[in-house]
């Protein structure tokens, strides 16, 4: 008896492994992973859009992230503040060259007249201005807000010095909440840094116009 009731169940799990493989016999699928990237939302509406001349080239990058942030999960925070890795809610790309990216795409639209080039660019390149970002916290609750600290600093690659530095705290409402949520509201976190950025940028490009109309640094004059 044993040995029959052996033999009829690796006769049943043979026959159910083979309607498995046939497609007989449906068995549930895991969820499918969602990819999400960041996009552009700045617009080139400054009267000063077109400050700076083509031949000032700008360098955008490197972005560095915490490297808890650096994995393909989108990563929020519970209500006990851990963190929650969203296994199918996922980036289809790395994040800090995502958001590289996207302070690109913004500062083309903010300053469509400039020449710029996205890290790491062609060394033959003259790049003289180069923005490099390090984000400090991207953190996160899905009913609540989104909180962006970054530290970025604009290097003048010519005289090779860094020429200014700034510490950028923002706050942006995740609506609705959802990881579309989250993604609108990091597009919309960037956009404000690269706003910043393009201030700064034509301030500098300013400056270099009045230091070449006057090289000798006399008041006109004097």
């Amino acid at each position: 008896m044993k040995k029959t009731a052996l033999l009829y169940g690796m006769l049943t799990a043979a026959l159910v492994f083979s309607l498995a493989l046939e497609g007989c016999i449906s068995i549930p699928d895991s969820p499918n992973p969602r990819f999400y990237t960041l996009s552009a939302t700045a617009r080139g509406d400054s009267a000063e859009k077109a400050a700076i001349p083509p031949s000032v080239i700008i360098g955008t990058g490197p972005v560095k992230i915490p490297e808890y942030l650096n994995r393909p999960q989108i990563i929020t925070r519970d209500k006990k503040k851990l963190l929650t890795f969203a296994e199918f809610d996922r980036w289809g790309e790395q994040l800090n060259l995502g958001i590289n990216r996207l302070i690109y795409e913004n500062l083309s639209a903010l300053l469509p007249e400039a020449t710029i080039e996205i890290f790491p660019w062609n060394l033959l390149i003259p790049v003289r201005y180069q923005v490099v970002v390090d984000v400090v916290r991207i953190d996160s609750e899905l009913d609540k807000d989104l909180f962006f600290i970054a530290q970025w600093s604009i290097v003048d690659l010519k005289d090779k010095k860094m020429v200014f530095t700034k510490r950028a705290e923002l706050r942006q409402p995740i609506l609705p909440h959802s990881y579309p949520g989250l993604i609108d509201a990091l597009n919309s976190a960037v956009a404000s840094l690269s706003t910043d950025i393009a201030g700064e940028l034509v301030s500098l490009a300013k400056q270099g116009d009045k230091k070449k109309e006057n090289p000798s640094g006399e008041e006109a004059g004097s």
